[in-house]
């Protein structure tokens, strides 16, 4: 029968884990990586423009985020069913692939009206000190607004990589991933501060030049897919809804997007107590989240690449394969966070300052504030990575309800909770913060690796319903090749 992958694709199911393995993830570390170069970028520039620019950053991410993590655990569905069957040969990789563009594309656009109209609401909910409502609430605002304007042509760019990954092709979004970031880390200052013809955008700048760049990569990446051969053969056809399809997308979807959207609920209680703070603790705070993406992305990275072996194997009936797979990416980001927290904790001050170059008032209060969250914050990194993996490996496996628990363990029980009691109760002041974020991860983490070691998630495949394309709907089934790989093992509700 016709496969839908190439011989580089399913050593994935085949032969050494190590080479297949790392030619898969550090490509999706490389994208982590340049990702972080948008956020560094943004937080750089602005850094150079005022404290209270980084700040309105601060605020406004955790709220753009949990609009994202509707449409996120979508293209996260797609990226699971297309590894399952590119690792079972079934040949609807480009069906499922046409399915998840049309449909999270009519989300984005969803997303972004709701998220326009919404700013303003969403940002009068914090219960920000008056000081920091009147200096950064606005700022946040007017970066909200544009960004929320681009949001389908940040989403397509997600489908495009979500898509490429599940296939097993993380090379071609890291050549489009970088060809963007050029682009945005040239504008970026060009819109910021008004360069030659270009007016002065302030923060506004970085909002246009982060959805002009998005736009630059969903652009080539819709390319690649519709006319190239380099990953699953999308036709007209496939861009049809068909409700089989959509059905087993939102099914996989919504437990991914609950996950999201509860991390972001998360972020936002976390930025609502911060905000009763000064601005320079708020911009602080705001600061070391984007300095803890530089060791979280990678780890995320290394989680995507679990996503996508531990998929392919389950494909193919290979569960002890998919085993192992997790077990050596969980040594492999373990090291690499050792180093990173290593750095992180012994070189805090030297780190910050670099993204604080803007001399004005309150620049050594956020300093000093930064230093101390990101030595604390480094003491979490392994943990941190170590809990990504585990949670791709539930996710490879179907099983995004696993995942969304652990993921609220971690940061509702472990960091919202903590920073409560230590706030409130134990009247810690911004240390409490701190601490509250590192005990978070380092929970999530013990208590995903010891449901993994259970062994009970190795049976499923995509959540019961994979199992299903053989047998229903010979409408939609009729044209497609039959299927050679093994049948789906449904996985029992009560370890989902």
């Amino acid at each position: 029968m016709p496969s839908e992958h190439t011989s580089s694709e399913s050593d994935l199911t085949d032969g050494s884990l190590v080479r297949p393995m790392f030619l898969l993830a550090w490509p999706l570390v490389v994208i982590q990586l340049l990702q972080v170069a948008y956020n560094v970028g943004d937080t750089f520039w602005l850094g150079a423009l005022s404290p209270d620019a980084v700040g309105a950053l601060s605020l406004a991410f955790p709220l753009i985020f949990f609009l994202i993590s509707i449409g996120g655990g979508f293209t996260a569905a797609g990226a699971i069913l297309i590894a399952q069957h590119t690792g079972a040969d079934s040949g609807k990789g480009g069906l499922i692939a046409g399915q998840t563009v049309s449909f999270i594309t009519l989300v984005a656009i969803g997303i972004g009206i709701i998220g326009f109209f919404a700013t303003d609401s969403m940002l009068a909910m914090l219960p920000a000190d008056a000081e920091t409502e009147a200096a950064i609430i606005p700022l946040a605002s007017e970066y909200m607004r544009v960004f929320f304007l681009g949001m389908p042509f940040l989403f397509g760019f997600f489908i495009f990589v979500s898509l490429m990954r599940g296939y097993g092709n993380t090379r071609a979004p890291m050549v489009v991933m970088f060809v963007s970031v050029i682009f945005n880390l040239v504008i970026d200052p060009v819109l910021i501060f008004g360069v030659g013809p270009f007016p002065r955008l302030e923060i506004q700048g970085a909002a246009v030049a982060t959805v002009l760049s998005r736009g630059l990569a969903t652009a080539i990446g819709f390319y690649v897919l519709f006319y190239t051969d380099v990953g699953p053969k999308i036709e007209a056809e496939h861009l049809i809804p068909r409700p089989k399809y959509v059905s087993k997308i939102t099914r996989l979807g919504v437990p991914t997007a609950l996950e999201q959207s509860m991390s972001s609920l998360a972020m936002i209680a976390m930025t609502a107590m911060v905000a009763t703070f000064p601005p320079a603790v708020v911009a602080a705070y705001g600061l070391g989240n984007r300095l803890i993406s530089l060791a979280f992305l990678p780890a995320l990275g290394m989680s995507q690449a679990t996503d996508t072996i531990v998929g392919q194997n389950l494909g193919a009936d290979k569960p002890e394969r998919a085993e192992r797979a997790t077990w050596l990416a969980t040594g492999v980001i373990a090291a690499v966070m050792a180093v990173a927290g290593a750095i992180a904790f012994l070189f805090p001050e030297p780190i910050v300052s670099v993204f604080l170059t803007a001399e004005v008032d309150g620049r050594a209060e956020t300093l000093a504030y930064g230093t101390t969250y990101l030595q604390i914050a480094a003491l979490m990194f392994v943990f941190m990575g170590v809990m990504q993996v585990f949670l791709g490996a539930f996710r490879g496996a179907g099983n995004t309800k696993t995942a969304l628990v652990f993921s609220v363990v971690a940061l509702w029980f472990g960091r919202v909770l903590v920073t409560v009691y230590l706030l409130f109760v134990a009247d810690w002041g911004t240390t409490g913060i701190w601490v509250g974020v590192l005990v978070g991860d380092v929970i999530g983490a013990i208590a995903a690796g010891a449901w993994f070691t259970r062994g009970t998630w190795k049976n499923a495949i995509v959540d019961d319903e994979d199992g299903e394309d053989t047998t229903t709907d010979e409408d939609d089934d009729r044209d497609d090749p039959p299927r050679e790989g093994p049948e789906p093992v449904p996985t029992p509700a009560a370890e989902k």
